[in-house]
């Protein structure tokens, strides 16, 4: 299968001309990807323009295409949306990263009173900077026309207002309800995944007065690294993208 690269700036293309990448990307493509002259490749811009075409020319300072076709994908929907919970070591950042590679539509950070791992002050910014690194390279990854969002560090009580304009899904091993009962009804949906040290009894409270719903995956606890994938792929079969 064909790379992807992204060139973010890209509006439009059309088929028989020529379009270009420099920076970063033109470097990646030749010194990481070892991409040649006549290989086939894809340029999109992350919000579902994709073009395909045959590499022209290839150094590290630039990679020349010659565009043989132009699609523009329409985004998901309804839309799904990751809360992570802030978590430690590196279980946040994996969770994000598959779950990009799952089809998640955006991804917020979510600053869990049991989160082990805080992004204060300078942090507040790199550790978004960083998540929207993890998610980009894992659209280029998965070939996918659309880059994920990455919102803002959110407080429980931003988590909880986002029931005014969505369906939210609290991952809770207690639930009565398993997640494979949830019947799509055309909104968008959220789910909500703790930390580690799970969702604290006031931050429960607090989303079920919101209107939130409780569920649960299986029987088992699993990791909050893999609680949110596992569920986009229940949710993926439910809203038969897969």
């Amino acid at each position: 299968m064909a790379s992807l690269y992204l060139r973010e700036d890209l509006v439009d293309a059309d088929a028989g001309g020529r379009l270009s990448l420099t920076g970063a990307e033109a470097k990646h493509a030749a010194t990481v990807n070892r991409t040649r002259v006549g290989e086939s490749v894809l340029v999109g811009n992350g919000r579902g323009l994709l073009v395909s075409g045959t590499v022209a020319g290839a150094t590290s300072a630039e990679l020349t295409i010659d565009v043989e076709s132009v699609s523009r994908i329409e985004r998901p929907a309804p839309a799904i949306t990751l809360v992570q919970a802030l978590a430690k070591g590196d279980r946040d950042e994996l969770a994000i990263q598959a779950a990009t590679e799952l089809g998640v539509d955006a991804v917020v950070p979510w600053a869990a009173s049991r989160s082990v791992s805080r992004w204060e002050g300078a942090k507040v910014a790199k550790g978004r900077e960083r998540w929207a690194t993890i998610v980009r390279e894992a659209a280029k990854q998965s070939i996918r026309a659309w880059t994920p969002e990455v919102g803002e560090l959110a407080t429980t009580k931003q988590v909880a207002a986002l029931t005014a304009g969505a369906r939210v899904l609290v991952l809770e091993p207690d639930a009565d309800a398993p997640l494979t009962v949830i019947e799509p009804d055309g909104r968008d949906l959220v789910l909500v995944v703790g930390p580690e040290g799970g969702i604290a009894p006031q931050e429960l409270d607090a989303f079920r007065a919101a209107g939130a719903e409780f569920v649960r995956l299986g029987a088992t606890v699993l990791r909050t690294s893999t609680a949110g994938p596992a569920a986009l792929a229940v949710l993926n079969a439910a809203l038969h993208r897969w």
